[in-house]
């Protein structure tokens, strides 16, 4: 009975027949080192004797591809070429290394053409974690969870769930492109595409290996209210577990201006939130106005509001600063708003494929399959990633405790808003905390539970359903559909355009 060959055995065997065929290739005298391939029937004797007829020198035995390892003359090369019995002869030409990952716990951003993971310094970061098994909500436009760069280890999507909260919506595909964008940024991971791929490993998103869970709370032209992105933060609070939803990315805005005592969108936030979900909130895109930091959902003292710096395009973080475009200031409660920023200006990121997106900005396209786009949109899900990276490199940890220490251990930047370091954050083993302490919540959550009172609100808890056929996404786990609730007489439409619109804070970067 033939005994199988170990393992070890085996590595050990091919690690000596690559050095019998390397160390050779070393020597001089115009010999050099090549591979034999035999004819069927010709033996691996009857091979070496070929090989010393020609005055060649065998090396080492190849009976994996019936062949040997020799070293051969370019005269006994040529006779040997026109032997019968040779398969044929090859040289023995140096490799390179078409690893997707380095041999440590990371992703190799060797290759990266865009400047905003470095700048954060995520790459440092990923030798720690890349944010395996963390799901991130992307209460967006949706997301396309088809393309490769969110494919998983495993050959499934990381998208790994669908929602449309949207009951406008025809379809959960990200017709917009917004979405698709955002996610990218958060999770993205280009060299997940085929090797000879050429944008293969070019761009890749700040946590590379988490799950994103889309949400599409807009309709099909990108159109949403803020009751559509009130039932998306729902489904991650109801969905959380099964899904291991850690953080939410809201790169979004209510048009109305409203304390977060009594905003509706506030009290969704600060509800998920207080569940155990940290909710990474675009700060806007009005810089020093007025009214700058006066919208749901930034406006909330238990979000994570994120401006957005300009780094540049180079690796080095000294010269990144705060747009001139980026809200900051005080809410109208008086907190100081954004509390951290990121990069948020020519960033390079995954495009939808059909989406509006690529017809409304055909400069933005870059590499056919991606586009640029700035805004606290795309400062945002930077955050939301490296908070991804500390939830899986600390389970435990809560979102005031993630929140704190990403605010401690940010960095200064021109313009007063300091950057969020992503390798100073995971270096942290012991949490900062209390980033929030003594801040009132909103008057509908109960911050002990982060149960929002809904008897004393306008709006209703939605209900969940199948949804039908055309929502069905065959790359998604699952799929749901949402009817929004009715109260009173009123029409589930006429509750959703109560509370008005909300708009994505983005803008064409050329």
């Amino acid at each position: 009975m033939t005994r199988p060959i170990r393992p070890a055995i085996l590595l050990l065997t091919v690690l000596a027949v690559l050095g019998a065929l390397a160390g050779p290739a070393r020597a001089g005298s115009g010999a050099a080192t090549h591979i034999v391939q035999l004819r069927d029937g010709v033996g691996l004797a009857d091979g070496r004797a070929l090989v010393r007829a020609a005055h060649g020198r065998v090396t080492g035995d190849l009976p994996i591809i019936h062949g040997l390892a020799v070293r051969l003359s370019p005269a006994a090369r040529v006779r040997l070429a026109r032997d019968a019995r040779v398969e044929a002869v090859s040289a023995n030409a140096p490799t390179r290394s078409l690893a997707k990952r380095p041999p440590s716990n990371g992703i190799d951003g060797s290759r990266l053409a865009t400047a905003y993971p470095t700048s954060v310094l995520a790459p440092d970061a990923w030798q720690a974690t890349t944010g395996r098994g963390v799901g991130v909500a992307v209460i967006d436009t949706g997301v396309d969870g088809d393309l490769p760069d969110f494919a998983g280890t495993n050959g499934h999507s990381r998208v790994i769930a669908s929602v449309v909260t949207n009951p406008d919506a025809t379809t959960p595909a990200d017709t917009y492109g917004h979405g698709t964008h955002v996610a990218g940024i958060i999770a993205g991971d280009s060299g997940r595409r085929p090797l000879e791929d050429p944008v293969a490993g070019n761009y890749i998103g700040i946590a590379p290996e988490a799950n994103v869970v889309s949400i599409k709370a807009a309709d099909d032209a990108g159109v949403g209210t803020v009751l559509d992105a009130i039932y998306g933060l729902q489904f991650a609070v109801d969905h959380q577990a099964e899904f291991n939803i850690r953080v939410v990315n809201l790169s979004l805005a209510s048009t109305v201006a409203e304390s977060y005592r009594t905003d509706p969108l506030d009290a969704a936030v600060e509800s998920a939130y207080f569940h155990g979900i940290l909710v990474v909130a675009a700060a806007g895109n009005r810089g020093a106005a007025a009214d700058a930091t006066s919208y749901a959902p930034g406006n909330d003292p238990f979000a994570l509001s994120v401006g957005a710096v300009d780094d540049q395009g180079t690796d080095a973080r000294q010269d990144d600063a705060l747009t001139d475009w980026s809200s900051a200031g005080p809410t109208q409660d008086g907190f100081a708003k954004p509390e951290i920023a990121a990069p948020g200006a020519h960033i390079v990121s995954t495009l939808a494929p059909g989406s509006a997106f690529a017809g409304l900005c055909p400069a933005c396209v870059v590499d056919g399959e991606y586009i640029r786009l700035g805004g606290t949109s795309m400062a945002a899900p930077v955050v939301s990633g490296v908070a991804a990276l500390m939830f899986a490199a600390h389970p435990s940890w809560t979102p005031d405790q993630v929140k704190s220490t990403l605010i401690e251990t940010s960095r200064d930047v021109t313009g007063g808003v300091n950057e969020v370091n992503a390798a100073g954050a995971i270096a942290v083993s012991s949490p900062f905390s209390g980033v929030n302490a003594g801040v009132a919540a909103n008057a509908l959550v109960d911050p002990a539970g982060g149960e929002i009172d809904y008897t004393r609100s306008s709006w209703g808890r939605s209900s969940w359903g199948a949804a039908p056929g055309s929502l069905t996404a065959g790359w998604a786990r699952s799929s749901w559909g949402c009817s929004c609730p009715n109260s009173g007489s009123d029409t589930a439409e006429s509750t959703r355009s109560s509370w008005g619109s909300a708009s994505w804070l983005s803008r064409w970067d050329y």
